[in-house]
Order: structure tokens, then sequence, then C-alpha cells
């Protein structure tokens, strides 16, 4: 079995091109910025090493893992435009170093590349591959608009939430899990388990997001704490507060998160005084720690030996022990 690292210099050496050629610059240049800024790569890492659990050599299986993080990179040059976002990884997002026609075209572009890169898998796996990349990208778009929806509504509810970062982020994860198993010749109830890992998985992340945006350290994350309660984003914290709140603190809770001041801070400040009354922190911790209780109980059920999912374990497990 590959060790992690091993597997993420091979998804690095893979990605410095994806498949993109030359020309046209102006097309092609955007996308592999992007995908030269960085980013933590686990998305390709889950596929190979879902690959790794049902072949000795995962390598064939590199393209349907890059599938994955070149369709994940074009979501986030459209939404960076959606967002009309400056940063991405402490660089000029791409809009805003080139424009915004090139954003959309190159990320378009992105899009038809993770679909060349997938069809380069076995053809007997194909159907399965596509069905599943299909209803996941669709899923992602479903969950960008619910994200959009959500910002002009103050009646959200936490299972609408839990929904929209289900399909925005955590069907991304399943289906690289899924699809990396599929390639390499998995069962379909193996690469459901897995798929269910990575479900279980993508809603742990992404509830753990929000608490890092509140409480996470500036120079450990590289942004200022707070973001999302300036920008009034509904977030796990701020919509399990409402719910959990008596009568006057959720009046004062909504004026204050509803509210634009002169001073963030002090919005920061008032915000984040009422989640310390309802322990809302405490309250993600466990809904973040129950959702991974789920996602390492499906990968304990696919029929595979415990030893070889040591390496799988190691990335699950330092994904969510990104905070601790």
């Amino acid at each position: 079995m590959l060790e992690v690292k091993q597997v993420a210099i091979l998804i690095e050496q893979h990605m410095q091109n994806a498949g993109f050629p030359a020309e046209p610059a102006g097309l092609y240049d955007p996308a592999r910025y992007i995908l030269a800024a960085g980013g933590k790569r686990i998305r390709p890492c889950l596929a190979l090493m879902c690959a790794n659990l049902f072949t000795e050599n995962p390598e064939p299986q590199i393209p349907v893992a890059l599938a994955m993080e070149v369709f994940h990179n074009f979501t986030l040059v459209h939404d960076d435009i959606m967002d009309n976002a400056p940063v991405r990884r402490g660089l000029q997002t791409v809009h805003e170093k080139w424009n915004v026609h090139t954003g959309i075209l190159s990320g378009d572009a992105m899009m038809i590349q993770a679909y060349k890169l997938l069809c380069q898998a076995d053809a007997a796996y194909l159907v399965q591959l596509l069905n599943m990349f299909n209803n996941t990208a669709m899923q992602v778009c479903e969950g960008q608009q619910l994200d959009m929806d959500f910002e002009q509504r103050v009646d959200v509810s936490l299972a609408e939430y839990i929904h929209m970062i289900t399909n925005k982020t955590s069907v991304l994860l399943g289906a690289s899990m899924y699809c990396g198993a599929i390639a390499a010749g998995a069962n379909e109830s193996d690469a459901q388990l897995l798929y269910k890992a990575g479900l279980e998985l993508g809603v742990s992340f992404q509830i753990q997001d929000d608490v890092l945006d509140a409480y996470g350290d500036e120079i450990k994350f590289g942004k200022k704490p707070g973001g999302d309660i300036v920008q009034q984003k509904k977030t796990f914290l701020i919509l399990k507060a409402l719910e959990k709140a008596d009568a006057g603190d959720k009046a004062l809770l909504l004026e204050i998160y509803q509210s634009k001041p002169t001073n963030e801070a002090e919005k920061i400040a008032a915000v984040l005084q009422l989640f310390e009354k309802y322990h809302i922190k405490s309250e993600a911790e466990k809904l973040m720690q129950t959702y991974y209780d789920s996602a390492i109980a499906a990968l304990q059920q696919v029929a595979v030996p415990e030893a070889n999912k040591k390496p799988l374990y190691e990335i699950v497990t330092a994904v969510f022990g990104r905070s601790h």
C-alpha cells in the first residue's frame, strides 16, 4: 500500500500540467495558474487511496483522481466570480488577475478537461464513473444555488443547511472516493460505503470550517477570524444559535448579525458573546464528531483488510484533526 506522502507526491507530479495544451495561452494559463496555486489535494488523494484498496498499483487511476481536482478547481474559479472574491490561496483570483470573461471560459475548459481525464478510465467502468460524476456535478451546482438563496433568507433551518453543504462540499469528496474505487475494480457495495464515508467526512469538514472561521488562529489559517459573521453568511454556528436562543436573544442576534457596522471587530465580539452564552462552539464540535465517527464506521465496513486502510484512515483523521 502506498503511504500518504507517496500518494501526495504522485498527485502533485501529475498535477503540474493536468493535460492542458500550451495554446491558446489566454484560455489555458488561468487553469494552470489556479492548479499551481496549491490546495490540500484532498479529493485526488482520497481517490487514489481508495483505488489502492483494490489494486496494488493505483497509478492507472491517476487520471480519475486528477479529474476530481480539476473539477473542484473549476468550481472555485466560478464561485470566486459569483462571490466577487479578490483572493484565493493567498493569490489573486483568476477573474481579478485576468478578467471575468476569461474566468468563465477557462473554468468551462477545466470542467471539460475533467471529463477528458475521467474518460481515460477502463471502459468497463466508464458508465458507472460518468453516472456518479454527472450526478455529483449537478448536486454541486444545486448546493451553490442554495447557498446563494440562503443569503436572502433569515429563516434557514439547520436541516436545510446540512442539505446545502452536503451538496456543495460533501458529494465531491464522496464521489472522489467512489470513483477511485470503481476505477480500480471495486464492487458497488464497497464503493458505496466509501461514498458514504466521503459524504460524512465532508459535512464534518464544512462544520469545522465554520468553527475555524469564527475561532481559528489568523496566523495558522491565513485569514482573520469572523469573516462569515461580517458577511452575514448562514453557518452552522448562527443557525444553531438562533435555534437555541430565547426570544430576546434571538432578536438581538439577528439585529447584530444583519447590521453593517463601521467597527467590524465589535460586531464579531458581540456575536461570539452570544455564541458562548449558548455553547455553540461545543454544539458544533459534537456534531463534527458525530459525522466523523459515521465516516469511520463506513470505512470499517469496506471488505478489505483493515491494515490496507491505514493510509486512508490517516488522511481522514488529518482532515478532521486540522483544528486540534
